[in-house]
């Protein structure tokens, strides 16, 4: 091996007996040191260090180690992702589906065979020999550096598995756990059963240091504040929420993915801020699928929060409000959207690192942009033409047409209690930021688009209340003409009927007259005294007294028929009659 004597980080030189390997041995020694205070910047010092030992021995088993757990106590999830992203399996699919055209044309070339050599034994002279495969060739070195693999330690897909959790990619890191810790148990059982064939010491080069130094440092407790069963755990929770979720919006039945996702998005625990991101998304996909576009309008303006170059959350909310007609925010999503296609066709690929999942192909970008320059064409048509203000805010609230005033304020009221400006930050809480740095651009954008939402909402109220308004006076009205119509047709009834009263009276009244005259005629007849015998017996006059006795009785008879004769007469005239009937008491002795 060549002598190679760097400078060292305090500017003096290295003796020149020192060999790369122990240059490299004293860098990851000083790095463990480092790393065994827990503080913060003693670790960034001893990543400068392990930087300088992987410069000169880049595949060195224990600085990579060393690095990875730094970077993953350190929260530099990315750096970890993108030191170790050979090992994420999304990633090695992707790579392999993209390259399957290519790779199968070029093995086709390469086993293809190619005449030689003639050959004795051969019937017509000739004989074909097949020409060295690269992609065998390939294969075989893969095969070889697999084997290789194997005494490589299990740390990387420990230490990979929980950056990719923090990351959001649940799926790759719960096969890196478990594959980590199928690797853990099967060292241990060889350790259990062969400890004299194999070595398992950390660094199998740091001989010469001492033990007790040794065993402590190889032991790194940066990640231990979590244990990885319960990590896994976790995880399997949410990616089994998710397809539940998934199938039940799949399936139609939207109140129930509703459930599941706001299940995920609501827990106690932290989920990471990719993973959240794309929840939010399909929840706003079941809200709108339900009816419920405010509701969705507010999951895209989150999501897009956590990561403001989310292609999908910004299509969803540009359709979101062209389906209310809201043509002004609408045509604002676009152009945003638009920016983000021309940088994937400059910067030809797309956006973020390799690792990071999208759900958009390159392919279908010049397409996308293409129908997204004719949309914003046409929404520039309408803006100018004026109907920019022909939103449709009872599909904005959730509410039908012609609803009534208890409806209106309940639905409003919901809907600012849930998303009101006061409201927006607090999903911050639940979600697990990559780098707390970005925390206030997070808060800053998640306040200016709720406040934009509330004020459509309040936009929505006032217009959908002063529509009730209207309608309801309205409906006085009605009410009033009603009523006024009513009591004419009363008035008129009255009226004739009033008519028709005196006009029987009229027909009547002759006829009354005729028989109120036969009554007087026949009431004299009864009060006159000739008409009684009674009244004429004359008895024979025997003796005085009897005589008295008897005219006394003669006049108390005649007295008595003579108020019953009244009493009659004043009951007839209360019976319709026009006037009473006049008795004379003159010749009346009682």
């Amino acid at each position: 091996m060549a002598i190679y004597s760097p400078p060292l980080a305090g500017g003096e030189k290295k003796p020149w007996w020192l060999s790369n390997r122990k240059i490299v041995d004293k860098y990851v020694k000083e790095a463990r040191i480092l790393i065994a205070s827990h503080d913060q910047a003693e670790i960034i010092s001893a990543l400068n260090l392990l930087d300088s030992a992987l410069a000169l021995y880049p595949r060195f088993e224990d600085a990579l180690e060393l690095k990875a757990r730094s970077l993953l106590y350190l929260r530099r999830y990315k750096e970890v992702a993108d030191m170790l992203q050979e090992y994420i399996p999304s990633l090695k699919i992707d790579s392999e589906d993209s390259s399957l055209s290519s790779e199968s044309s070029s093995q086709q070339v390469s086993k293809e065979r190619v005449k030689l050599l003639s050959s004795d034994n051969s019937s017509d002279g000739e004989s074909s020999f097949k020409c060295f495969s690269v992609s065998d060739l390939k294969k075989k070195v893969m095969a070889g550096l697999s084997m290789n693999n194997e005494k490589e330690g299990h740390w990387r897909y420990l230490v990979l598995g929980q950056a990719c959790y923090h990351l959001g990619l649940m799926e790759d890191a719960m096969a890196l756990l478990q594959t980590g810790k199928r690797l853990s148990a099967v060292t241990s059982r060889r350790e259990s059963v062969y400890w004299s064939d194999d070595s398992f010491s950390f660094s199998s080069v740091a001989t010469n240091s001492d033990t007790s130094t040794t065993s402590l440092l190889t032991t790194v407790p940066l990640t231990e504040d979590v244990s990885l069963g319960q990590l896994l755990g976790h995880i399997k929770v949410l990616i089994c929420r998710r397809t539940a979720a998934m199938a039940a919006l799949d399936a139609g039945h939207y109140p129930e993915a509703i459930r599941h996702f706001s299940k995920i998005l609501d827990g106690r625990r932290g989920t990471p801020q990719g993973f959240l991101a794309g929840c939010y998304i399909y929840r706003a996909n079941a809200y709108r699928a339900a009816g419920r576009i405010a509701e969705a309008i507010a999951d895209c303006n989150r999501a897009l929060a956590l990561d403001s170059t989310c292609i999908p959350a910004l299509s969803a909310r540009a359709s979101l409000l062209e389906s209310i007609r809201c043509y002004q925010e609408c045509l604002r999503d676009l152009e945003h959207l638009k920016l983000l296609y021309n940088a994937i066709l400059r910067d030809g690929k797309l956006p973020g690192p390799a690792w990071r999942r999208h759900n958009i192909q390159y392919r279908d970008v010049p397409g996308n942009l293409h129908r997204l320059n004719s949309k914003i064409q046409e929404f520039r048509q309408r803006i100018g033409s004026g109907e920019s203000g022909n939103v449709d805010y009872y599909a904005l609230i959730g509410l039908r047409r012609g609803c009534a005033r208890s409806e209106l304020v309940r639905a409003h009221l919901l809907l600012c209690l849930r998303h009101g400006p006061d409201k927006s930050l607090n999903f911050i809480d639940r979600c697990e930021f990559l780098d707390y740095h970005d925390l206030d651009l997070v808060k800053d954008q998640a306040r200016m688009s709720a406040l934009l939402l509330y004020r459509l909402l309040q936009k929505a109220y006032s217009s959908i209340m002063s529509t009730i308004m209207d309608e309801e006076a309205a409906e006085r009205q009605r009410q009033k003409t009603a009523a006024a119509l009513q009591a004419a047709a009363a008035a008129a009834a009255k009226v004739t009927a009033k008519e028709q009263l005196t006009l029987q009276e009229k027909v009547n009244k002759p006829i009354v007259e005729v028989q109120n005259r036969n009554l007087k005629s026949q009431i004299s007849n009864l009060l006159d005294p000739s008409n009684y015998s009674l009244c004429n017996i004359k008895l024979p006059e025997k003796k005085t007294a009897e005589n008295a006795m008897a005219a006394a009785a003669a006049s108390a008879f005649q007295g008595g028929f003579c108020r019953d004769i009244d009493i009659v007469a004043n009951m007839l005239s209360k019976a319709n009659f026009n006037h009473s009937i006049p008795v004379k008491y003159e010749a009346l002795s009682c």
